[in-house]
Order: C-alpha cells, then sequence, then structure tokens
C-alpha cells in the first residue's frame, strides 16, 4: 500500500551529486500550412502523424496508444505532443549548455527537412496569433480528449486557450539535497516573472492584438488555481520535500490509468484516493506511477519532480531556445550565483511579486517592482549569471565558455524590448497583423 513516505522519498530519489548535475532543454512549436498558415491536422497527408513518421527515420521509436502515434523516443530524449498538436522536444540531460544547443541543432536540421517535403513551417511563439479555438483540433490521446478537455470546460477560465494555442521552452535542473532543491526552488519561484518578461512572446491572438506582451502567461494565469501559479510556500526557506508532497496531495487528480483506460478521478484529491474516497480506485491498489503522473499534472511556474522545472517562459525564437538554459545554469549551477540570487529574491514581498507577475504579462519588464523597472533587476539577474557561467569553464571546441549563449538576453535588456513589443512594431500596422512577414521571420 502506498505510504506517504514513498511519496516524500520520490523526490528525495531526485539528489544528484554535485559532479553529475544535468541540463533539460523542452521547447514546444507550432506546426503550419505555408500555403494558409493554419495549424496542420493530426492525421492526413499532411499531418501531425506524417511529421512523427519521418522521425522514425532518424532512429526515434514510436509510441502508440491504440492506432495513434502519440509520441517519440530516442536514447534519453522524447518527441511528445501538447493538446492542440504543439510539437515538443524533451531533451536529454545533458553537461552543459554547448550540448543542450547542439541537439537542438540536431533537431531543427531535421524539421528544416519536413518543411520542404510537406511543405510546412515550425512557428516559435507563445500563442498561435491566428485561428480561433475551434479551428484547433485535440490531438486524439486519453488524458487530453477524454479527461483535460472536460475538465477544463467544466472550470470555465483559459484553460482550453492554454491545452491548444499556447506553447513554451522550459529549462530543467537537478538538486543535490534537500536544502540545494528549497534554495533553488526559492529563487527560481521568485525570479520566473522576471523570466516571463525577458521571453514574452505573444502579443497576438485571433489574428490582433491581444493587449499582453506575454498573453501565454495570462492565459496560464486564468487556468487552474488549484494546481498553477507561483504558491507562497515555493518562495519560503522552510520549503521541504514533505511540504511538496502535502501541496500534491491536495490537488484534485486527472485520472488514474488501469490497462489502458482512463478513470477520472477530477473530484478527488490524490489525499483522498489514498483515504479510500473514490468507490471506483482502490487504495491498496495505488502505485508510484500513479503518483508521479499526477505530480506531471501540476502546474506551477515552477515545478518539482526529480528534478525542478522553469515553466514560465514563452515559445520563441532559435536563439531563446539556448538562452533561457543559459541564464537557469549560470544562475542555479554556481554556488555563488545562487547565494547573490537568495540576496535578491529574500527582499521581495510575497504580494508585490504577484502583482509584478500580472503587470509583466500585460507591458513585460517596464512593469515595476520595489520601485524599479523590470529591466533593471534583468540586468542585476543576468550579470549573476554572466559570472556563474564563467566560474562553470564549460569551454566549447572554439574556446568560448557558456556566455556566448546569453546574448539573445544581453539584446534584450540593451534595447528594454521584448520580442513580444518588436513583433508589434514589426508586424501590426493599421489595425492588422502582416501575417505572411511573422511566420515567415519568426519560423525556425
Amino acid at each position: 500500500m502506498l505510504k506517504k513516505s514513498d511519496l516524500v522519498n520520490y523526490f528525495i530519489s531526485g539528489c544528484k551529486s554535485s559532479d553529475n548535475l544535468k541540463i533539460g532543454t523542452e521547447h514546444e512549436k507550432f506546426i503550419f500550412h505555408r500555403n494558409n498558415y493554419k495549424v496542420i491536422p493530426f492525421k492526413g497527408d499532411v499531418s501531425v502523424t506524417r511529421i512523427l513518421e519521418f522521425f522514425n527515420g532518424y532512429g526515434w521509436k514510436s509510441i502508440f496508444e491504440g492506432e495513434n502515434v502519440i509520441a517519440l523516443t530516442k536514447d534519453k530524449a522524447s518527441i511528445t505532443l501538447e493538446p492542440g498538436g504543439q510539437f515538443e522536444l524533451s531533451g536529454a540531460p545533458l553537461n552543459t549548455v554547448h550540448e543542450t544547443c547542439i541537439e537542438i541543432n540536431n533537431h531543427l536540421e531535421i524539421t528544416k527537412e519536413l518543411e520542404d517535403k510537406f511543405d510546412v513551417g515550425f512557428l516559435g511563439i507563445g500563442f498561435y496569433p491566428i485561428n480561433s479555438l475551434d479551428q484547433i483540433q485535440t490531438v486524439p490521446k486519453k488524458r487530453y480528449s477524454e479527461i483535460m478537455v472536460p475538465y477544463m470546460r467544466d472550470l470555465g477560465g483559459l484553460g482550453l486557450e492554454m491545452m491548444h494555442q499556447s506553447a513554451t521552452v522550459q529549462a530543467n535542473f537537478d538538486f543535490t539535497s534537500e536544502k540545494d532543491m528549497q534554495k533553488k526552488v526559492n529563487v527560481s519561484s521568485v525570479l520566473q516573472p522576471l523570466v516571463t518578461g525577458l521571453f514574452a512572446n505573444s502579443p497576438f491572438k485571433n489574428s490582433k492584438l491581444n493587449g499582453y506582451e506575454s498573453y501565454r502567461n495570462h492565459v496560464w494565469f486564468n487556468t487552474d488555481p488549484d494546481r498553477s501559479g507561483i504558491p507562497k510556500f515555493l518562495t519560503e526557506s522552510t520549503l521541504s520535500f514533505e511540504e511538496y508532497v502535502d501541496f500534491a496531495l491536495n490537488v484534485p487528480v486527472y485520472s488514474i490509468i488501469r490497462d489502458n483506460k482512463y478513470f477520472s478521478c477530477t473530484q478527488y484529491s490524490f489525499a483522498d484516493l489514498m483515504e479510500n474516497k473514490n468507490p471506483e480506485i482502490n487504495s491498496e491498489d495505488l502505485n508510484l506511477d500513479d503518483w508521479v503522473n499526477h505530480v506531471s499534472t501540476i502546474f506551477t511556474e515552477v515545478r518539482l519532480k526529480t528534478f525542478i522545472e522553469m515553466r514560465g517562459a514563452d515559445a520563441g525564437v532559435y536563439k531563446s531556445l539556448c538562452a533561457l538554459p543559459a541564464l537557469w545554469t549560470g544562475i542555479l549551477y554556481c554556488s555563488d550565483s545562487l547565494d547573490e540570487a537568495l540576496k535578491i529574491t529574500k527582499g521581495i514581498n510575497f504580494e508585490d511579486l504577484l502583482n509584478f507577475r500580472k503587470e509583466v504579462c500585460r507591458i513585460g519588464l517596464n512593469a515595476e517592482l520595489n520601485g524599479y523597472k523590470g529591466w533593471q533587476l534583468a540586468k542585476e539577474v543576468l550579470e549573476i549569471s554572466k559570472s556563474g557561467l564563467k566560474h562553470r569553464k564549460k569551454i566549447n571546441s572554439f574556446g568560448d565558455d557558456e556566455n556566448i549563449h546569453l546574448s539573445f538576453i544581453e539584446e534584450l535588456i540593451s534595447q528594454k524590448k521584448s520580442n513580444a513589443a518588436s513583433m508589434i512594431e514589426k508586424y501590426y500596422k493599421n489595425e492588422k497583423i502582416n501575417i505572411e512577414l511573422l511566420f515567415n521571420e519568426q519560423s525556425f
């Protein structure tokens, strides 16, 4: 029978030695028809299914649910699909940001072949700029169609837009101990709105301005308060594995999977299931896989698994994909840099942080925190990261350390302008989006 200690031990098992810390990067993109800029369907001559099949020729193995291909795996990496067909590379755990960028380059070389073969494009952006929600199909994956869609519909809010029209780039990092986890989660939770502003890249919706620099993050703000946002306890120095378990235990469960059948449990928390309150699920049958699946449905800006996920950034152009893991690596993988970042974050009031996050969604880093524009804080944090990357001394074949991957962020800060703001200036004229130019220039 599953015990609370088993749930705590799941997180403890993630502790790594200090000489074995890895970097993981995940990035989503939309696949569109070049002739009309609409998202491609799941099946058909030009479809997500055909795209997935193409990767088989490069050693990727298909994963099926019924007759549908829903994912691919190769070595320690995977390609998965978000509910609206967003195409996600979940990279392997790697040693350096240089290796991450090589992995991304190798992936995009294949997508270049696909563009020519199927006359499609791959768009890196935080929210799909055209097409209404009802024009985007749901990937026929049971978790999405049978559980999440009805649940989000019942909740109201913007959950369906989150599922089908948003995209992110994410970076994942290891911890060495409970204390190390606490420091890293504290820092990254407080700095997440800053990163949202730096990577803001979703100003359009339904071919119009949506009123936000990061509409994607605004959507998450209005998706599911039980499992998203920045819970206060993640910012506090008392954070422990057990406290995270207590939080996750009280989050409603999407489903329990048995023999490929999904049992909806959205009226029950995981604690309820362990206390045998759901007549369809015997508490004695619960196992660690059920817990792991449940933890993966918690969508906080920083998510704890057996590693730490940074989830605050909009999907973006190529340089942003390397910049995000570089920024966090410099902060989190150098003890001096982590301590410097802690000094900054400890001085930020939690309510001020939430207000800052809300304003960042709307006006980016022109939002103020403690009387200063977000851009000033971003510059301080960038310097901390640069120092950490320099200290790591991870050199590529050209003699460069990992700081070369921060050029995207350096340019944003020097101009005090996000990619979202630049896109509005460039593509939005006379109350219309230049769709052709936007898709041509913002695609990979």
